[in-house]
Parts: structure tokens; C-alpha cells; sequence
């Protein structure tokens, strides 16, 4: 679907128009036959098509709810935009323009709220998904639109990768993903470079799969960066959950454990295009938690890469094993700050649902900086506490600590494992994206599966 900017209104299949609570629209057809003869109140959300049978130039007429001008803003005109996407798509409209009463150049929130709309996995069935060719908008700027198709395409660009089959998408295919990027610097480190540089938990995760691990350091460099960050993407391609084996039913949606490397990658891609001026280091600790004779067990000491030692005691605790070896990598590289984003804990699905992701760390300042930047960008994040309590659970007689513990707080336990492998100068945040990575049903603007959880949070973030 292109989407661009338009100076004047011009004959179209379908004009998108909006309707604020108690005033008029821009349409006098409108006003007189949905507005005053249907009572159409333009609550938010709410939509009405009507055919103009030649009296405008458009075929028909889509008339969206904004609902009190007073409450408008960035995050209202993205989902209004996703809603008529998805009624034109329902129509099978082939082109739109969008004439918005607005006095905001709402281009960015307009694409990316499109792109969400208009998106669909669909690459396995026979019979495709029915997109828009063309949509216009007249009062956005062409620059704040492209801003907004980058983001937007990062998302898409995340969520193909995290509904792709397991067997596809393995350690190697993120690797080979990865250096196919033009303007990122990527070092790619397989098993034996792995062993050298005493990553003993993240490799213990992997050893049970045929498919090896890859470790992925991907790096952007702007023109005068201002501040150096790492961000790290839990990487686990598929989750069986080891010897401690997952249930049938909760295997079916791992393919998705790599949600956090997929929005990695989607954000390493979108800075050469958006080139702010900063550092960026994009860490992915990429394998398979399978089961089989070679496989970590319940019971063994691991060795992280800061020689911290690690009782296993449930084998489906794993993205946090693998995360460890990648912050003591992360906080080697003199950066200012290290961000995880991962599909951590069921504990904090089940304490935050699929409404909002947790986050925690090591400095309220960019805790704070993180939840702000979500909200503006459309994405909910909630602080968790870590309490030094949490870590009880994980005390262990003969080694530093276990891998997990208590079925209480487990979210905020996990938190405080990972503190054990930061380093105390880098500012630290760790997002778990267990609930919003990926949809059982619609939700909003977004279709079952895949989300591209914290594209668009990270994208603004190290952009700004």
C-alpha cells in the first residue's frame, strides 16, 4: 500500500472523512443525510459509509468518529485511521483519500496506524488478504508520513519474523538476517566463539537443539552520536521448554519466544533509514531450548560470562539464561545504557494480561523516560517492583543462585536475576513483552498474532 501526502482534494473511490462530537463534518451530504437524518454522533470509533451517487467527488463517503476534539491527539488519530483501513479493506476498496479537520500534522501516527491495519501473514495461504493500492491524506506533511511508513514497516518487518514457523526462523536465519543489513556493522559469533568468550549459560539453553546457536551483534553509528545504548532481544527461536517440557497446548505460540530479537532487528533496520544521531547496539543471544540427550538439565551449574554460577532448577526458565550472557556482553561495550526487551515470564502476563508490557531496572530516570515514550507512542508499560525479597526464592546451597523459584512474583524474580549480570555504572531497563508480543484474538488495532511489541517505544526512544 503507498501512502502519500495530497494538496487538494481530488476524484477518489472512497473519501475518508471524520466526524467530531457536536459539530458538523466538512460534507454537507453528510451533514444532512448521516448527521442530522441518522443522528450519527461521531462517538470515537464509530463509522458510517454512504454512497454519494454522484453528488461529491468520491464514490462513497466514510465518515470515522474522532469524539471530543478537546481529547484528540497522536494515539486517537492512529486508531481511527486502523478503523478505516479495516472497513475499506472490508469493502475491498482499492484507493482512498483522507480530508481530516484537523489543525495537526498527524501524518506520522496517520501511516503507522494504516500500516497496522492493513497488515496480514498471509504468506502460507493460497488465497491473499485484499490490501489497498493507494491512500492520500491532504492536510499531512509528505516528511511526517514517511516517518511514519519507516516505523510502520519496522513493524511489519517484526511481526512477519515472530509468525514465522520455527522452521524457518532459526538462529541462523536471524544471523543471516542480521548482515543483510546495509549501514549496520554486524559481527556474527557461532558455538566455538561462543564457548571462548565463557558464555556457559546462554550455550547450556542451546545444547539441545540440531540447530546451533548464533550470537548477534549488530551496531549503528550516527554522525556525531550524542549517547551510546545497547538494546538486547530475547532470541530463544523455539521453546519446547526443555527436559522441564511444556504442555502440547502451550507450545503451539513459541514460535513467537523470539519476539524481542524480531524487534531488535525490525529497530536496527528502520536507523539507517531514520539516522539519528546516536549508538546503537543491537544484541540477539539466538538458539533453540529443545529437548534431547544433549540437553541442560535440571540440576547443573552453569557459569555465565561474568563467572557468576547458576543452579538450573527448571529448564523452562531459559530466555533469562541466555539474556545473562548477553548484559555482561552488553555492559563490556562502554555504553550509557542497556535496554532488554523479552517474552519473559507468564507471571507477568498473568499480572499485566495483553493490555500492558512490565518494566523494571536499575535507574527510575529511564524507567520513567521508557513508560513516557511508550505512552506517547502508543504502547503501555507498567513499573514493577524489585524488592531485594524477590531474590529469595532464587538463594541457592551450592551455587550463586537458581534460575527460578517461587511461583509468587516471578516477573519482579526474574528482574532482580538479571540485575546479577549488570554491571553498577550502565543504566539499565528490562522490558517483558510476555502478554503484548502476540495475540490470541484481535485486539484493538491489531489482528491475532504478532505485535511488533516495542518497535515503535524503542524506534521514538533512541530517536529522539
Amino acid at each position: 500500500m503507498k501512502i502519500k501526502a495530497l494538496q487538494t482534494k481530488a476524484h477518489t473511490e472512497v473519501l475518508v472523512i471524520n466526524k467530531f462530537e457536536n459539530e458538523k463534518t466538512s460534507s454537507e451530504l453528510v451533514n444532512t443525510y448521516v448527521v442530522e437524518k441518522d443522528k450519527f454522533e461521531g462517538k470515537f470509533g464509530q463509522t458510517y459509509l454512504i454512497h454519494t451517487l454522484g453528488k461529491e467527488e468520491a464514490d462513497k463517503i466514510l465518515v470515522v468518529g474522532f469524539g471530543k476534539r478537546e481529547e484528540f491527539d497522536d494515539n486517537k488519530m492512529r486508531e481511527a485511521v486502523s478503523k478505516a483501513i479495516k472497513k475499506l479493506n472490508q469493502i475491498k476498496a482499492k484507493n482512498a483519500i483522507f480530508d481530516f479537520d484537523v489543525n495537526c500534522d498527524y501524518g506520522k501516527s496517520a501511516a503507522i496506524g494504516a500500516m497496522i491495519a492493513d497488515y496480514a501473514y498471509d504468506k502460507y495461504k493460497s488465497e491473499k488478504v485484499h490490501h489497498l493500492d493507494e491512500i492520500s491524506f491532504t492536510k499531512f506533511s509528505q516528511e511526517e508520513i514517511d516517518k511514519g511508513v519507516i516505523f510502520g514497516e519496522a513493524m511489519k518487518f517484526t511481526r512477519d519474523l515472530a509468525n514465522t514457523p520455527a522452521q524457518i526462523a532459526t538462529p541462523a536465519k536471524l544471523a543471516e538476517i542480521a548482515k543483510s543489513f546495509n549501514g549496520i556493522e554486524t559481527k556474527i559469533y557461532e558455538k566455538e566463539e561462543i564457548e571462548k568468550m565463557g558464555m556457559g549459560a546462554y550455550l547450556a539453553v542451546g545444547q539441545g537443539s540440531v540447530n546451533t546457536p548464533r550470537f548477534i551483534h549488530m551496531k549503528y553509528t550516527g554522525m556525531n552520536p550524542k549517547k551510546r545504548i545497547a538494546i538486547i532481544g530475547k532470541g530463544i527461536c523455539f521453546d519446547s521448554g526443555g527436559l522441564d517440557i511444556k504442555p502440547a497446548s502451550s507450545m503451539l505460540t513459541m514460535k513467537d519466544d523470539m519476539s524481542g530479537a524480531a524487534c531488535v532487528l525490525g529497530v536496527m533496520q528502520a536507523l539507517v533509514k531514520l539516522k539519528p544521531e546516536i549508538e546503537v547496539h543491537g544484541i540477539i543471544a539466538a538458539c533453540e531450548n529443545m529437548p534431547s540427550g544433549s540437553s541442560y538439565k535440571p540440576g547443573d551449574i552453569l557459569t555465565a560470562k561474568n563467572g557468576k554460577t547458576i543452579e538450573v532448577d527448571n529448564t523452562d526458565a531459559e530466555g533469562r539464561l541466555t539474556l545473562a550472557d548477553a548484559l555482561c556482553y552488553a555492559c563490556e561495550l562502554d555504553v550509557d545504557e542497556v535496554i532488554d526487551i523479552a517474552t519473559l515470564t507468564g507471571a507477568c502476563m498473568v499480572a499485566l494480561g495483553t493490555v500492558a508490557s512490565g518494566i523494571m531496572g536499575n535507574n527510575e530516570q529511564l524507567i520513567k523516560d521508557l513508560i513516557k515514550t511508550a505512552e506517547s507512542s502508543g504502547e503501555k508499560y507498567w513499573q514493577m517492583p524489585m524488592f531485594k525479597e524477590y531474590f529469595n526464592s532464587m538463594k541457592s546451597d551450592i551455587a550463586d543462585m537458581k534460575n527460578t523459584g517461587s511461583r509468587y512474583g516471578g516477573a519482579s524474580a526474574a528482574g532482580l536475576f538479571l540485575q546479577n549480570f549488570v554491571t553498577d555504572n550502565v543504566k539499565w531497563a528490562h522490558i517483558d513483552i510476555a502478554g503484548t508480543a502476540y495475540l490470541e484474538k484481535p485486539q484493538n488495532e491489531f489482528i491475532a498474532g504478532a505485535t511488533g511489541a516495542g518497535v515503535r517505544t524503542l524506534l521514538n526512544y533512541v530517536t529522539k
